[in-house]
């Protein structure tokens, strides 16, 4: 699960060499099933794509050569988890990327049952702002390389983005740079920016906000919401200094493949695993 790394001149370092930035798939599960709306919270409205079989799809992503591959639960509170579960336990025996999964985790217990079933990150949001010493717990028992933050960031003023936890239905007043910063020292060891404003419209990233998270803290930050073009995906590596891109819709619906994106990338002088 190491970093790639290239000697490559130009781009972000770590002791001499080129670290190389990732592309990740995410897939949004509800009852089992891959799901994907154009905004948050909209899941319990009904107003969601049934788009497939997360095994399936995982396992599609994996032969084009992502990176990692994120599954949240978007329902994971009042469904249980015993479903996911059983969609990790699959696409870890099929898979070979580092798999990521969040939703309804809240315990250190809960991560342990992810990560036993073959998860190789977990990734926290509502449950980390109720309880921040569960970002510090989980990186003592498991190790920072196992624990990401999810931070839903919502542009609230000029120069202000709010922290929103629900799945973007409530404001909890944090500042988004300041939670990137506390939660990194607490132990995250990756910080992963969803732009709420942003995020299932194609219209591109937030580059702004992204770029101050990235320059703030000294961990991984990936970004996430509105990609929509390749363009996209190359401006927010290298404007918002992002260390990965995570997208959904754009993979799903076959507008691109994870190849057609690290080619774009590569040509655009930016360091990826080909």
């Amino acid at each position: 699960m190491g970093a790639e790394i290239f000697a490559l001149r130009g781009s972000p370092r770590f002791n001499g060499w080129v670290i190389a930035k990732r592309v990740i798939p995410c897939l949004d599960v509800h009852d089992g099933k891959v799901t994907r709306g154009v905004q948050f919270g909209k899941a319990e409205a009904g107003e969601l794509k049934n788009v497939g079989d997360p095994v399936a799809l995982a396992m599609r992503y994996n032969e084009q050569g992502a990176d990692e591959m994120v599954f949240f639960d978007i329902t994971a509170s009042a469904h249980g988890r015993a479903t996911m579960v059983d969609v990790i336990e699959r696409a870890a025996n099929e898979c070979f990327m580092p798999l990521t999964v969040g939703g309804g985790i809240k315990s250190v217990d809960d991560m342990y049952t992810m990560l036993r079933a073959g998860a190789d990150k977990i990734s926290i949001n509502s449950s980390a702002l109720a309880d921040p010493g569960l970002i510090r717990g989980g990186a003592e028992k498991f190790g920072s390389q196992c624990i990401v933050v999810s931070i839903d960031a919502k542009k609230v003023a000029p120069e202000k983005w709010e922290v929103f936890s629900h799945g973007g239905r409530k404001a909890t007043g944090l500042d988004a740079i300041e939670w990137a910063k506390k939660a990194a020292l607490l132990g995250a060891g990756e910080i992963v920016l969803n732009s709420i404003d942003a995020d299932g419209t194609k219209a591109g990233f937030d580059l702004v906000i992204t770029r101050r998270i990235s320059e703030s803290v000294g961990v991984p930050v990936v970004a996430s919401g509105g990609a929509g073009t390749l363009e996209h995906m190359a401006e927010v590596l290298l404007e918002g200094r992002a260390d990965a891109v995570l997208a959904a819709s754009i993979f799903h619906f076959g507008t691109y493949t994870v190849g057609d994106v690290k080619q774009f990338l590569a040509k655009q002088k930016i360091p990826v695993r080909l």
